[in-house]
């Protein structure tokens, strides 16, 4: 299963480190057909949120198909005006058996309109600009996650991890969620 993590200029780090984290552990520990990489436009480095520069391993033109897409967060004001990244959001939409987002990500997924009348959520501090740019969503407040269908959402940058570790569960069993928790010494909230 191919676990394809979207990166961008100003992505919040923990909102790609913490999903990495959690899905290479399952991979390590037991899930060894998983291949978790970091995608971006282009190969070149990306500088996240505090000047943190990460290399991606394939770029929107050269990457193996993606199974489960996460959307990560972090300040996507620019992001969401790229028509060739939300162009290429929905075709990978259209192929991936789950697509995700951390945080703010969620901005990415509805400007794509793949989220129209789903329930949804994000950072509590973007809950008001979500409703007022996406009215057609149906947003839930005081939630670490949220799924619909295919969709997961998550709030910010911490709950990535929560939610990360919810899919590991949903993907192959609650069991290797719990040993990946334990394993990062993380106390999992498994309720969202």
């Amino acid at each position: 299963m191919n676990i394809g993590i979207y990166i961008y200029e100003n992505a919040e780090v923990l909102d790609f480190a913490g999903p990495f984290e959690v899905f290479s552990t399952a991979k390590r520990l037991v899930a060894k057909n998983w291949n978790i990489f970091l995608l971006a436009e282009t190969m070149e480095p990306v500088a996240a949120r505090g000047g943190f520069n990460v290399l991606p391993d394939y770029c929107f033109n050269d990457h193996p198909p993606i199974d489960v897409l996460i959307i990560v967060g972090g300040d996507h004001t620019e992001e969401i005006h790229k028509s060739h990244v939300i162009n290429w959001i929905r075709t990978i939409d259209k192929t991936a058996m789950q697509v995700v987002s951390v945080c703010t990500g969620v901005f990415l997924l509805a400007q794509a309109n793949l989220l129209n009348n789903l329930f949804v959520t994000t950072h509590w501090e973007d809950i008001p600009d979500l409703i007022y740019r996406f009215p057609t969503l149906n947003v839930i407040e005081d939630k670490r996650w949220v799924t619909d269908g295919k969709y997961t959402t998550s709030g910010g940058i911490s709950a990535g991890i929560d939610m990360s570790l919810h899919l590991v569960g949903k993907l192959h069993s609650t069991v290797l969620a719990e040993q990946v928790a334990h394993q990062m010494e993380y106390r999992w909230k498994q309720c969202p």
